[in-house]
Formats: C-alpha cells, structure tokens, sequence
C-alpha cells in the first residue's frame, strides 16, 4: 500500500512533469523525490512514467492508479479544509450560557477575546439564574454555564474559575462614597436594596449580614443586580454585590467599595459530566479565569 507521502510525490511529478519541478512545488531535495518514485515503483511492481524529451508521462498502465490519486487527494483537500474552518470556528454553534452576575461584564470581555481566536465561530449564549443551569445542561442545551454558585449534582461537574468578595455599591453622593472600605453594619443602617435571600444568589448577599447578627431587611427588592446597582444610582438606597458584577471600570452614578468584614464569592465553570468538551469551552474557560483575575487586580 502506498503511503500518503508517496501518493504526493508522484502526484507532484504528474503535475510539474519533471523530478525538480516536484521537488520545488513540495520543497525538498531532487534525489529524494526519485528515490521515493523508484520506491514506489519497484514496491507496485509496475512503471508509473515514462521519459519523453526529459519530461515525466504517466504510462498507460498507470493511468487508474493516477485518477485515484487524484481522488485520494481531493478527499484530503477537503479534510484540510474541514480542519481550517474548525480552527477558525466555523461549522458548528458554540451555545453556552452565564449567571447574571457574570454575563454583564466579564463574559463580553471573554467573548471578545474568543471571538479574536475563532472569527468563524458562532454563538448562542443564554442568562440563566441559578435554579434553571440543571436542565439547561442535562438537556443539552448548550454545553457550559459560567455560574455563581457551585452546584450538587450527580450529572454536573463543576470547576473553580475564581474566588472573589462582594463590595458595598452606594450612590455616587452618598456619605459612605467617601469611605475607603464600608462596614456591614453601616450598609444594614441604610435602606438596603437587593435580591431575595430565597434566591441562591441572594443568599449568597445575605450571608454576610447573617453571619455577623445583622438584619438583612430589604427595602427594594429585585430579580437582578444590574437592576439593584441602577437603582443604586437612582439614590434609592445601598446594596451589596459581587465584584463581578461590579467590574466596569466605571459605573455611573455609583460608588463601589471594599467591606470591612472579610466576604467570599466564588464562581465556577458547570458542564454536563456526560458530554465531553469541547475546543472551544475550554478557550471559554481559560478567557473567563483571565477576566476574572484582571477584574480582582484593578479592585
């Protein structure tokens, strides 16, 4: 059986016509090209081309075997191809999916990045709280969810991207605003707005306030933390959120600082433990982890 490098050795000679003219379309020496040529010959047991004026003429036996080859390397061109616009994105939608918290500011950056690397690559992403990741990806909805919470399940696997800490989020006139770093107690004295300690994302805001005997008694509650931090800027009160959600350079109307009182928040990557990943949630994953890390060294 003829070998791929023999197969283009001799489809060379075909289409140049001359051993010199093969060995400069594939960039290697001329003796090798007739030593893989006589090899190939000797190995078939019949003679591919014949002299003509110092020019290389398939024989009239070998004639099929050529047109095979030609075949053989139209199916390989189509293979590269296929291989090309894989590395560039192209032939498939990559659908993943974010917590709010992270999809309004480090996932675009992330998405940007892989966009960079995949221009062909094709998109669905979703915003999903909490509670709706499980059967977004046990159906196989999309392939990862970038969430803020890690999530028990049997099905699910759930990977570490970061570990950060929530900050206090105050109106830009406020008093607090001049605070180098706000204590719980001073954000609990104030009319508090946020989300729902039901919610496990709220909960997560809760925690702290709990754990240090404080009450967490909402004012304005909402669905998002967006939402909290425009109302935050509405000067309709303060809030606690996670850095994440705060990791604009700048956000109007608002002014986020450290709380004095050590807090935790921790993200993670949730696949389905069934399906393997691919390429491009992998490059999804390291792109987050990045953001992450920039958005913890600028606070």
């Amino acid at each position: 059986m003829l070998t791929l490098r023999q197969i283009e050795v001799i489809r060379a000679i075909m289409l140049a016509g001359t051993v010199k003219g093969a060995a400069d379309l594939l960039g290697v020496s001329a003796p090798g090209i007739s030593r893989v040529m006589k090899h190939s010959e000797t190995q078939l047991g019949l003679r591919l081309f014949s002299r003509n004026h110092g020019r290389f003429v398939p024989t009239t036996e070998a004639h099929g075997i050529f047109a095979q080859i030609n075949e053989v390397f139209a199916k390989v061109e189509n293979l590269q191809f296929s291989i090309d616009a894989l590395k560039q994105g192209g032939g498939g939608v990559f659908s993943f999916a974010s917590a709010p918290s992270i999809s309004q500011h480090i996932l675009p950056r992330a998405v940007k990045r892989l966009r960079q690397k995949f221009p062909a690559l094709r998109m669905n992403i979703n915003i999903l709280k909490i509670e709706e990741t499980i059967d977004y990806l046990l159906l196989k909805k999309g392939e990862l969810v970038a969430m803020s919470f890690k999530i028990d399940h049997p099905g699910l696997v759930s990977h570490l991207l970061a570990s950060g800490r929530l900050v206090a989020v105050v109106p830009a006139g406020h008093a607090l605003a001049a605070r180098t770093a706000i204590a719980l107690a001073e954000l609990a004295a104030e009319p508090l707005i946020g989300i729902d300690p039901a919610d496990p994302y709220g909960e997560i805001l809760a925690a702290p306030f709990r754990d240090h005997g404080l009450p967490f008694d909402l004012a304005i509650q909402a669905r998002f933390g967006q939402t909290v931090a425009a109302l935050v800027a509405a000067n309709l009160g303060v809030a606690v959120l996670d850095e994440f959600s705060m990791a604009a350079r700048e956000t109007p109307g608002v002014a986020v600082r450290p709380i004095v009182e050590p807090t935790s928040f921790k993200t993670y990557g949730v696949f389905n433990a069934e399906v393997a990943r691919s390429i491009f949630a992998d490059e999804l994953i390291d792109l987050l982890k990045l953001e992450m890390r920039e958005a913890l060294a600028v606070r």
